[in-house]
């Protein structure tokens, strides 16, 4: 029989972070920042329809897909499907529409682009260097975001600022010149426990990596599980310096 290491145990352990005590003050906090993130997407339903929101069913946007489904908001739900994403996150998504009897609109990268991406540049070539894997990203990602926001007027997402250095200064609510829109960030001062009691308290399907200490998760080749006492964000391109970790939906670079 094989040695069990440190590193498996971590791997099969109950990350912490996923189950946080539901202490009184807790509840309280969430139940305000609830009643605030439905008000605020409420509004934007009534005074910028038509409005869309990108999930991509982390934590944040199972929150935000909870919020606009249960409350049978007029809100278009889509999720970018990059072609690279972990098994976890497509069983998600497939647990998500039965369990709420829905189906999310799904968008792709455009064939030829991509084709010619890998075909140049090798099919991992996104570990060679920022420039390639921003290239990636804007295939994957960023095109077919763009086609997935035409003709909204407002696209939400799940962003917090407490997630990284590069979203501290994050608004609730900016014009995205690029696209034309309002952009919204509900749960901007939600935090990483209130994300998850609201998930414990309302029991919403998750992706079971949250349990394997991956706060953040990606395309599968470019996420991985945190050590004890890292950044909530440094499980993503890990091999990059934290200035440039945005993949061009959200920060320009």
């Amino acid at each position: 029989m094989s040695e069990f290491t440190p590193l498996q145990a971590r791997q099969t352990a109950r990350n912490p972070a996923t189950c946080p005590e539901l202490t009184p003050v807790l509840l309280q906090s969430l139940a305000a920042k609830t009643a605030e993130a439905l008000a605020l997407l409420t509004r934007i339903a009534n005074e910028y329809a038509p409005a869309v929101f990108a999930n991509s069913l982390g934590a944040e946007d199972m929150a935000l897909t909870d919020l606009i489904l249960q409350n049978r908001l007029p809100i278009r739900i889509f999720s970018l499907d990059t072609g690279r994403l972990p098994t976890e996150t497509y069983d998600l998504m497939a647990a998500v529409e039965k369990y709420y009897g829905t189906h999310f609109e799904v968008f792709y990268p455009e064939r030829v682009a991509l084709e010619n991406f890998v075909r140049t540049n090798g099919i991992n070539a996104f570990y060679e260097s920022v420039a390639l894997r921003q290239s990636c990203c804007r295939i994957r990602k960023v095109e077919p975001l763009t086609r997935a926001l035409a003709g909204s007027k407002a696209w939400i997402t799940g962003m917090r600022a407490a997630q990284s250095g590069t979203r501290q200064n994050l608004a609730l609510q900016t014009y995205d010149a690029d696209h034309g829109l309002e952009k919204f960030n509900p749960l901007l001062a939600w935090s990483e426990a209130e994300i998850w009691a609201y998930i414990r308290t309302h029991n919403i399907p998750y992706n079971p990596l949250h349990d394997q200490f991956y706060p953040s998760i990606g395309c599968a080749p470019c996420t991985r599980s945190l050590s004890v006492g890292e950044d909530i964000r440094a499980g993503r391109w890990w091999w990059e310096n934290p200035e440039t970790k945005e993949c061009g939906l959200h920060v320009k670079g």
